[in-house]
């Protein structure tokens, strides 16, 4: 056979695939030394997990037939500070030159399957330049989220001036690597109403927290509970592509769970937690004793108020069935959005193509406002009415009429009465904590919980992360915030997990955001809350533009919309104040934000 099974020719370049890190010594956090059982109680019946052993290989090489080589180039042809995607015939690799050396690792972002190539090479790592995820050049780890994997790592050989590459065909072809996991012992020992560790919420907090336990070597007993019926799953296609079916955007299937001994309980709500005698309490009574706790429950949609809020396809996306149901609903009918918030202007864009109109409602003057200010807002206003888009701003919904039980009309307080098949609220929310406000576990006036740069909350062995918590954020000189961020959440679940196992480290990722409408990205780094200025470069109107928000004439807040990832301007540890943004654009460094890190010429 050809391709991927032919015997490899004579090479130049060779690479060679580094093996993932061994496990570590396995850390016992029980202070009995237990481990735990896979059978006990939810609502009322008993479940059973049986988790047969996987074995884990560590070498690669194994199979000599999966070994490729090829010839890649000479080592003049890679300047410093260049990468290069290069072709091994099964598959490619991204080789870097950084400081005279040279690194090979996956050319493709574990993630979405960017290509690395167009990324930022940086301090050693590279970041993606779709969502501004990070890897170590030096080991191919994830060091900056989203995404849970990390990349395929392959050794570079330099002989007489040629650089050779040498690679498993498997890792070319899936161009990502789960990091080695540690196995919970003594499976059978524990109470069945007990657990090390308990994570509250199954996003994507809870589930970097359960993994980053087991990578660093944790033995223990982990259960994560969930409200959701699903095992967790990439939330932000609820409405970026609502046609996704639970299977098709799960995070990690049945078989990784087993594998690594975290144990999901679904359609479990926890009811009170009793932190003095660390107890759960759940919905049915059933209660679970735990030694470090983690609550990343996430936030609650905010419901309307006005007459006929009970009518039937009126939803909030929640879950994929809701998602699902409301292309649906809406296909060749009246779609009203209510909000147009990221959800209710994502939505309302995938709804486009499907609907036989698309309103949306709200109570600003322009969408985006308070994110990007009104300029950014009028412009993506613009983008959304030549894709037929109808808004109604600065006005709110007084009813929702309905004919037969379902909805038919949404009438406004301006007097406007839209047509309607299925209405989809996206007006905020808040953070799903209601079940610790008699815990003693600090809650600020607004609901979320506050913890410190490590994830801690003030009771000693609970942690929380995520959409519902407050934390000091060292890019606004530790100013308490909350920033619900898909990408930050995954950040969160990390330090709590690594803080567990008494590491010490803080929180210091820059945040991120980003969506995508009509086939334009906005990417927006940082946290511009409470910006007084902003400055453009580029053309609005197209669409083509780079935007710098600054605060006091001083601080650069966010930039979205950019070819450079904005997330390495804001990580570079440079402190860019409105006269460098001015500066920036005057000498019309179009596109190249490397010259505000200090990288560029």
């Amino acid at each position: 056979m050809g391709g991927c099974f032919s015997k490899p020719k004579p090479v130049e370049v060779k690479i060679e695939v580094v093996l993932p890190e061994k496990e570590r010594a396995k850390e016992e956090m029980s202070p009995n030394g237990k481990a735990s059982p896979l059978v006990y109680k939810v609502n009322g019946t008993a479940r059973h997990y049986h988790l047969d052993e996987h074995p884990i290989t560590l070498n690669p090489y194994q199979n000599l037939k999966d070994v490729v080589e090829a010839s890649v180039c000479h080592v003049k042809d890679l300047e410093n500070g260049q990468m290069r995607e290069v072709d091994l015939g099964c598959g490619k690799a991204l080789l870097i030159r950084e400081n005279g050396e040279y690194y090979a690792m996956g050319h493709k972002c574990p993630h979405y399957g960017a290509p690395l190539v167009k990324g930022v090479l940086s301090k050693g790592r590279v970041r993606c330049p779709w969502h501004g995820a990070c890897f170590s050049i030096g080991t191919g780890d994830i060091e900056d989220f989203p995404g849970l994997d990390s990349l395929p790592k392959f050794q570079v050989k330099i002989e007489k001036e040629k650089v050779y590459i040498r690679a498993s065909k498997q890792a070319l072809l899936t161009q990502r690597r789960t990091k080695v996991m540690a196995k919970c012992i003594s499976i059978s020992n524990y109470s069945i109403s007990s657990t090390n560790v308990l994570i509250i919420g199954a996003g994507a907090a809870g589930l970097v927290c359960a993994e980053t336990l087991r990578q660093e070597g944790f033995s223990d007993r982990i259960v994560m509970c969930t409200m959701d019926r699903h095992l967790p799953y990439d939330r932000p296609k609820l409405s970026k592509s609502m046609d996704s079916h639970s299977d098709q955007i799960i995070l990690r299937p049945k078989e990784f769970f087993r594998t690594n001994d975290i144990e999901v309980l679904t359609e479990t709500q926890v009811a009170a937690v009793d932190v003095k005698n660390k107890i759960a309490v759940f919905k049915d009574g059933f209660k679970m004793e735990y030694n470090k706790l983690l609550i990343a429950t996430g936030s609650m949609p905010k419901a309307l108020s006005c007459k006929g809020k009970e009518v039937e396809n009126v939803f909030n996306i929640r879950t994929p069935e809701d998602a699902n149901r409301v292309v649906k609903l809406a296909s060749s009918k009246n779609a009203v959005i209510v909000g147009a918030s990221f959800l209710g202007m994502e939505v309302a864009a995938y709804l486009t193509e499907k609907a036989h109109s698309v309103s949306v409602v709200e109570l600003e003057e322009v969408p985006f406002k308070k994110f990007f200010g009104e300029k950014v807002g009028q412009a993506l206003m613009k983008m959304f009415e030549n894709n037929r888009v109808k808004f109604y701003m600065q006005t709110e919904v007084s009813e929702l009429r309905e004919q037969e039980g379902k909805l038919k009309e949404v009438v406004l307080k301006s007097g406007k009465v839209l047509r309607a098949d299925v209405c989809v609220i996206g007006i905020g929310a808040s953070p799903a904590t209601g079940f610790l406000k008699q815990s003693g576990i600090n809650i600020d006036s607004k609901g979320f919980i506050v913890v410190n740069k490590m994830m801690q909350t003030n009771i000693p062995g609970v942690f929380a992360a995520g959409d519902a918590v407050t934390f000091p954020l060292a890019l606004r000189n530790n100013k308490k915030v909350n920033i619900p961020h898909w990408q930050m959440a995954h950040m969160h679940g990390r330090i709590a997990a690594l803080n567990m196992l008494a590491h010490g480290m803080e929180i210091s990722t820059v945040p991120y955001l980003w969506t995508a409408v009509f086939g334009k990205s906005i990417r927006y780094a940082g946290h511009g809350e409470g910006f007084d200025d902003v400055i453009f470069q580029g053309d609005l109107d197209e669409l083509k533009f780079v935007a710098f928000y600054t605060k006091e004439g001083s601080r650069l807040g966010i930039i979205p919309s950019v070819s450079f990832p904005p997330a390495e301007v804001m990580a570079s540890g440079r402190v860019i104040r409105k006269r460098d943004v001015e500066l920036f654009i005057h000498h019309g460094k179009t596109g190249d934000m490397s010259w505000l890190t200090g990288k560029g010429s």
